[in-house]
């Protein structure tokens, strides 16, 4: 197999490239891509994801595409600035992906491309399963969007899998790394009565459900790219602290975090009871399936 992974130098794209015999990457700054991850790569070509499709020599040999590329949703306030560029980084760069694999005509069998839970929205006590419909939210209008340039290539023949993530937990980055330090200073805490469910996965985990994905041909369509087992967020805070010997009583209220985050507040209070039930229905073997052992994972390195 030979691979064509986007996304090759943020939090995930190096744990997925270690997975693989020297896939092509294509990346904005191709230079930099070869200091960070030149050796887990073949080619490094360079693709701006916002003006046009990648290069026609990018899909010679490839029978693969991972698609990871796209703007971070917490980074910073969202504007209505940020939620173009998040918009735009995950639309616009999949249709132009999409259509550089339908252009070249090449042997390409299959695309799994990124996607998020927020595809669902708000949902409360709700099992959310792959065939589970939409929310109704800025994310889930993305997703929804974002899931459809995707499935475009089907055109082509393409098996299209999207990968609905959930919060994506590892060390040196990631949604984890934000969290640390109010934790560690004692300052940790749920996000208001702590009820709502947070989908979670581990880094290693969230890599190996990418090739999983590619391997299983019966795996057509959307994917839930979570553990199996969800937990309330008082449930994670709990966990956290303990791992880190420090007490978490200091709960965060909503119209605090609204101040700070804006229109991002609403996610991060957002209740969803994610079940990966595509992978578990087709075998796959999570190294972390609980939250304590995956915190201890990370938290020991």
């Amino acid at each position: 197999m030979k691979a064509l992974v986007t996304g090759g130098t943020g939090f995930v794209g190096p744990r997925l490239l270690r997975l693989l015999n020297k896939p092509t990457v294509l990346t904005r700054n191709p230079e930099r891509a070869a200091e960070k991850i030149g050796h887990l790569a073949g080619d490094v070509i360079g693709w701006n994801p916002m003006e046009g499709p990648p290069p026609p020599e990018s899909f010679d040999g490839v029978d693969c595409v991972f698609h990871l590329a796209g703007e971070s949703v917490a980074e910073g306030r969202w504007t209505t600035a940020q939620k173009a560029t998040i918009r735009d980084s995950r639309i616009l760069g999949t249709k132009n992906l999409v259509s550089g694999i339908l252009q070249n005509k090449t042997g390409i069998k299959t695309l799994v491309s990124s996607s998020a839970v927020g595809y669902y929205g708000d949902r409360g006590e709700e099992d959310l399963t792959e065939s589970s419909p939409p929310g109704n939210d800025f994310l889930a209008d993305v997703c929804i969007d974002w899931e459809r340039e995707a499935d475009i290539a089907r055109e082509q023949g393409v098996r299209v899998v999207t990968m609905r993530t959930g919060i994506v937990l590892g060390a040196g980055g990631g949604a984890l790394a934000k969290m640390l330090t109010p934790f560690r200073l004692g300052a940790g805490g749920p996000l208001g009565n702590g009820r709502q469910w947070m989908p979670w996965v581990h880094v290693a985990d969230l890599a190996r459900l990418y090739i999983h994905a590619n391997e299983t041909f019966s795996i057509n369509g959307p994917m839930n790219a979570v553990a199996p087992n969800p937990v309330r967020n008082s449930e994670f805070t709990k966990a956290l602290a303990a791992q880190l010997k420090r007490p978490a009583f200091m709960p965060a209220p909503y119209l605090g975090l609204r101040l700070v985050f804006g229109e991002f507040a609403k996610v991060l209070f957002a209740s969803q009871k994610v079940v990966p039930q595509a992978a578990l229905e087709t075998g796959f073997a999570y190294q972390f399936p609980f939250i304590k052992e995956a915190l201890k994972d990370i938290l020991s390195v």
